[in-house]
Order: C-alpha cells, then structure tokens, then sequence
C-alpha cells in the first residue's frame, strides 16, 4: 500500500469511527456536531467507552479539539485519529495506543480454528436480542443498569452480530457503514471468520476497517488485516477550568 493509499484508508476509517460513535450518541439523545471535515464532537458528555472527539484529519490543532468538549467535568476523551496531537497541557493523559487495521474488499476468508467453526452466526434482530447481545459483551447476565448500545441503533447500516453455541450468544460483533468502507467494532470472543463472512456477504465491494492493539492486533492480523497507522485515546481524568468557546 503507497503513502497515497494509506492515508486515504486512514482518514476512511477514523470517518466511518466518527459515523458510529454519533450513531451511539444520538441513540442516548446527544446532539454531535462536525466542525467541518477535521472534527467530530460532542459538546456533553457521550456515553461510557465512547469518546468525546474524533479528529478525522491530521494536524487538527488542540485548540479545535478542546474548545467544543466539556472539560469542566471529568472523563472527557478525545480519540487522536493520527497520533498526533498534544493535549498534555490541556490536562489529559494518553489512556491506550492501537493501530488502524484495514482489509481490503474480495480479500480471501480466514480460516476458522475449531472454537469458532461451530458457531452459528445471525444478526440482532430486536430490542431483546440485543439486550442479550450486550450481557454476553460484557460477561454479565444482563441484569445490570442504562444500556450502551439502545434499539435505536437497530437501523440500516448497522448490523450487531451474534455467534451462538447451544444457543447462546458467545461472540459477537458490530459492524457499521460511513465512510465508504464497513467498520468493525466490539468483537468479542472467537469472532473474526463469522464477522467477516456476515460482513462480506452484506457489503461484499467495501473493504473492512478498526483498531487494535496488543494480541488483538495479532488475531486480526492473522485474519487477514494490514495495520496502517497509529492512533491514540487520551482522557481528561479531573475536570477544571471551563470549555471553551465555540
């Protein structure tokens, strides 16, 4: 892949990223906003795991980042697209690193080891599925408090994918379009062959992009991804001062 190609892929992925997090935000009545095509945000605070900002250009100024976000209360986070921004002064610490993963469209499937060969793969079809599909997401039973992920975002474009064994959700996935290509996010267990099989079958001209890091990163790799570029989380663990203005 040329430099050409590469950032173009880049800017791709963290689009489509930008495109899920809103969906997620407005499922929770957010109002997100777009400061022309350099930045996502969300003037309140988004829900958990979901940050605040994304910037979908390089070389966006910490300034633009800052100013549209809440920074008077704690846990503001901005998602840095490129790796290349400095908030240190503004208060925040760096939370994790991970790496762009791209697959192109028509790339050939993964082979299944046996764990993930005997799961039967459907999508989420309605508010109680998906409630189910959330337990099994966070290990829980499903007893717990405010959903993340609400029935509003059962529409077209995004798919919530669940891999069963004996009839219990015990992998899955959401895959999103925005941006010209099919995001993937919140895999969890042996979930790659199914993910990309569903994917491909439902968006078989779109290449597939994410993030990872760490052995995740390894496992995507094997799947068949190329890791194309850095990006940093960073959080604001105390809220002080005020935001700024727009």
């Amino acid at each position: 892949m040329d430099e050409t190609t590469r950032m173009k892929a880049l800017r791709r992925a963290a689009t489509n990223n930008a495109a899920w997090c809103e969906a997620v935000c407005r499922a929770h009545g957010l109002s997100p906003r777009y400061d022309g095509e350099q930045l996502w945000f969300s003037a309140r605070r988004t829900p958990p795991m979901y940050p605040d900002a994304v910037t979908l250009e390089p070389a966006v100024s910490a300034r633009s980042v800052v100013r549209g976000v809440d920074i008077a209360s704690p846990g503001c986070s901005v998602k840095d697209s490129f790796a290349d921004l400095d908030l240190v002064g503004d208060g925040f610490e760096v939370l994790f690193e991970a790496q762009w993963i791209h697959r192109p469209a028509g790339a050939p499937m993964p082979e299944p080891d046996a764990e993930a060969a005997g799961l039967e793969w459907s999508e989420v079809a309605d508010a109680e599925e998906l409630a189910a599909w959330e337990a099994a997401f966070e290990g829980g039973d499903g007893s717990g408090g405010d959903r993340t992920f609400r029935p509003a975002l059962l529409r077209d474009g995004i798919v919530f994918l669940a891999g069963r064994a004996d009839g219990r959700i015990v992998a899955g996935a959401v895959a999103s379009t925005g941006g010209g290509v099919v995001g993937v996010s919140n895999l969890f267990g042996p979930a790659w062959p199914g993910v990309l099989g569903a994917v491909c079958a439902r968006w078989p001209g779109l290449d597939v992009v994410g993030y990872e890091h760490g052995e995740d990163l390894e496992t995507a790799v094997r799947a068949g991804f190329t890791a194309i570029g850095p990006l940093r989380v960073w959080l604001r663990p105390n809220g002080t001062g005020t935001v700024l203005a727009q």
